[in-house]
């Protein structure tokens, strides 16, 4: 499982919706691999939404993420006004991973 970040952009009037996650999953098909959303908003940022993607490969995952992100931004009715800023998985530095 991957865990691909995904950054909106919202609409100026609008902070994050209660029921964006329901709305993203309702638009994930079969083949994009979503098990779950998350949803962070950022004042003055936009929102970020965390999804976790059963894939083969961090590239698929990335691949999943993305389209499945355009396809909800571009044909929910609820998400008109919203677009995809960025998409990709998130490298987390530390000395952790180093030993």
């Amino acid at each position: 499982m991957y865990l691909i970040h995904v950054r909106l952009r919202a609409p100026v009037e609008e902070s994050a919706r209660p029921d964006l996650a329901a709305i993203i999953s309702s638009c994930a098909e079969e083949s994009d691999g979503l098990e779950h959303v998350s949803v962070h908003a950022h004042a003055g940022e936009g929102l970020t939404l965390g999804l976790f993607l059963l894939a083969e490969s961090l590239d698929a995952a990335e691949d999943s993420a993305a389209r499945l992100s355009r396809r909800a931004v571009e044909q929910h009715p609820d998400l008109l006004g919203y677009g995809v800023v960025t998409s990709g998985a998130v490298l987390v530095p530390g000395p952790w991973w180093d030993t």
